[in-house]
């Protein structure tokens, strides 16, 4: 459809807001908001490729609340999808090939479907990302072809809240959508996105995937990441150590990963095991091992709403993170310690109340901390971490009900 009957089915029909409240939530604004933002969307692909059939697509960030540092690991994570979302405008071509425009890049992404080998250059790219993509839909047998795309994203980078898996599975959704009928779960596409990112220059194997049903508002409860400052360049060392050793200490016991490391055995060769490949990767397996066992408590907690239950578990993620994993501050740097100071800040706030959570959030080293509390105290906790970290540092977010969506009326809800 044009892309003016796109925006008309999406805003002016029932059915098109109640997938923009499912998505956005229903705060007044919302709805106008999220109109405005879908127009110049459009209007964006009409400047880059003129008037033509065009479908709109939204894949979500995601806020982690368990299974820090597991994935690498193939280990159990916890995570909510939220409401800032990459959104694309895109129509499939008779060019074998794919275009891609992006809010603040001048010029397109572009990637001939004849040619998908990995290309060291473009490491780490966006255009590596669609090359390793699209390799990957041929290798498992899916159809591929060429499209057209503007792309816009609310996800902030660096953030924690998976801005680039939101671009991965966006991509991989639009092949879904044009070329597949819809066909291929959400888990392969999330996997099909990690492969394109981190083994398309082995295969991490199939996710299981469990959904859970859960409405933070019915619990009165406010979801916030507080953006601590600090420089992410010259922690790939930090970030990479992290596998690197959690692997270490699986390899020493005769597996791959840590998943399949079994508790008894682990702390039987402990002695051993500090002498090969030290303390800090024993402790990062302690956190693995502890994160594993409290995910499942995690989600038994919120099936039984079991709120308190919860957020004590939470909170015993964030301790496992800073103490085991050791991912609040980098080594050796004593003077820029953001993560650490909002998290001592935030436990003494969530003490004089009684009741939330707050833990290292992402990656860690420098960024952001994941805070949850009630809704009465929200606005007196972001006034005190503005008034240390600045204003506009604080994040709400909502979470959402739906993953990755084609915004089509025979795709709405279809996630």
């Amino acid at each position: 459809m044009t892309p003016h009957r796109a925006l008309e089915q999406l805003f002016e029909t029932a059915v098109g807001r109640q997938t923009i409240a499912l998505l956005y939530g229903g705060a007044p604004g919302t709805h106008h908001s999220a109109r405005e933002r879908y127009t110049r969307l459009t209007d964006d692909f009409q400047r880059h490729f003129g008037e033509g059939k065009v479908e709109l697509f939204s894949t979500p960030g995601r806020v982690e609340l368990g299974g820090n540092h597991s994935d690498h690991n193939q280990g159990k994570i916890l995570a909510a999808s939220i409401h800032l979302d990459t959104i694309a405008a895109a129509s499939a071509t008779a060019e074998n090939g794919i275009v891609m425009y992006s809010s603040g890049y001048e010029h397109a992404f572009q990637v001939c479907l004849d040619e998908l080998e990995p290309k060291e250059s473009e490491r780490g790219t966006t255009t590596g990302l669609i090359r390793g993509i699209a390799s990957r839909f041929q290798e498992l047998g899916y159809a591929t072809g060429g499209f057209q795309a503007s792309v816009t994203s609310d996800v902030l980078p660096g953030s924690g809240l998976s801005s680039s898996a939101s671009i991965e599975v966006l991509i991989g959704t639009v092949l879904n959508i044009l070329y597949n009928e819809g066909s291929i779960p959400p888990e392969v596409l999330a996997s099909i996105g990690q492969y394109a990112e981190n083994t398309y220059f082995a295969d991490a194997g199939s996710p299981v995937v469990e959904k859970i049903e859960y409405v933070p508002d019915e619990d009165g409860l406010h979801f916030l990441v507080v953006h601590t400052g600090g420089s992410h360049a010259d922690l790939t060392e930090e970030y990479a150590a992290i596998p690197r050793e959690m692997k270490a200490v699986a390899r020493h016991l005769g597996h791959d990963v840590c998943r399949d490391l079994d508790d008894r055995s682990f702390e039987f060769h402990l002695p051993a095991l500090r002498a090969a490949v030290g303390d800090r990767a024993v402790l990062r397996a302690f956190h693995f091992l502890s994160e594993q066992a409290r995910v499942p408590r995690q989600v038994q907690a919120l099936h039984q709403h079991d709120t308190d239950g919860f957020l004590k578990l939470v909170n015993a993620s964030g301790n496992s993170s800073c103490r085991w994993l050791q991912n609040c501050f980098a080594r050796g740097e004593v003077h820029e310690q953001g993560i650490l100071v909002a998290l001592a800040l935030s436990e003494q706030f969530i003490g004089s109340g009684g009741r939330g959570a707050c833990r290292v959030h992402g990656g860690g080293f420098a960024g952001t901390i994941l805070t949850i509390l009630p809704g009465e105290t929200a606005g007196e906790y972001v006034r005190l971490m503005e008034h240390v970290f600045g204003t506009g540092c604080v994040t709400v977010l909502a979470l959402r009900g739906t993953g990755t969506i084609a915004l089509s009326p025979q795709y709405f809800f279809h996630n």
